[in-house]
């Protein structure tokens, strides 16, 4: 097991999953300590690294495409403060985090865990019920159903249609984008039948955000509705933009050449891991002996 306790919070990895639970300390965004710990399963784990700064470094994670809802419905939007999967280490600690990345990578290697994307959720999302007030109304997701209650500072175009109740199986997408600059953010719900191009200050789908403290939590309502959505996987591609500029397709290797040369990279990288001292003489042994095996 590997632990790294800081003010910023607690990362534990036991093998199989990683448990990151967030610190008390000022600095740590609303969302992360509304959301609360966040388990990790190892499959759903790209990539660790760890940066080393002058006064501090920085613990992050990468997840497979595909893999948090979370990540999903933000769109890798969430700065610092309020990112699960970033952790501020103290210089005192950089050898632990150090230990830590290691203890990880060469769990990755050992499981085979690929880094491309997934088919499924392999996090399950914030819990619910939720409710968040923010901006110009409040989003509350009970798991079947969202409710957009408007406040005085709605517009009264918006505002005259009264409290929205949209049913999960009538949305088709969701998105949450904050604040930046003189630019204000929203949350906003497709629904089925019902599509605009207003904006939100004028959408009933839609909540407008001014970049306040609360703002970041509605982003906990996008993640929990998004995983209860058909997972983007299944769209067959939908999701790629349609000016997305497309590469000639190469000639695909043979199934015996790309496995041969995945075979010989793992051994290498095995052996680099070995010399390293990550891996145990035992450990070594036993990786190397099933990947000889597949050969």
């Amino acid at each position: 097991m590997a632990e790294i306790i800081q003010k910023d919070g607690t990362w534990v990895f036991d093998g199989d999953a990683l448990r990151l639970t967030p610190g008390r300390d000022k600095n740590v965004g609303l969302l992360r300590s509304t959301l609360g710990e966040v388990v990790v399963p190892l499959r759903a784990l790209a990539a660790v690294s760890f940066e080393q700064g002058r006064k501090s470094g920085r613990l992050r994670l990468r997840l497979r495409d595909g893999a948090d809802p979370l990540l999903q419905a933000t769109g890798g939007r969430l700065t610092e403060p309020h990112d699960p999967y970033r952790l501020a280490v103290e210089s005192d600690r950089y050898g632990v985090a150090e230990y830590f990345v290691d203890e990880v990578r060469g769990a990755l290697l050992l499981d085979e865990v690929p880094s491309g994307p997934v088919t499924e959720y392999l996090l399950p999302g914030p819990s619910v019920p939720l409710s968040v007030s923010a901006g110009d109304g409040t989003a509350s997701f009970d798991g079947e159903r969202v409710r957009l209650e408007w406040n005085w500072k709605t517009e009264d175009a918006k505002a005259a249609a009264g409290a929205r109740a949209i049913p999960v199986d009538e949305i088709t997408g969701v998105e949450w984008c904050p604040s930046a600059g003189l630019e204000n953010g929203h949350l906003r719900f497709t629904v089925r039948g019902a599509a605009t191009e207003a904006p939100p200050k004028y959408d009933p789908n839609a909540v407008e955000l001014w970049g306040f403290k609360k703002d970041p939590l509605m982003a906990l309502v996008a993640a929990a509705v998004q995983a209860r959505l058909p997972h983007p996987s299944a769209a067959g591609g939908a999701d790629v933009r349609p000016d997305t500029p497309r590469l000639p397709r190469q000639p695909a290797p043979s199934a015996a050449e790309d496995d041969h040369d995945a075979l010989l990279r793992r051994l290498r990288e095995l052996g680099e891991l070995h010399r390293d001292g990550v891996l145990t003489d035992e450990e070594f042994t036993m990786a190397k002996q099933a990947v000889l095996r597949r050969m």
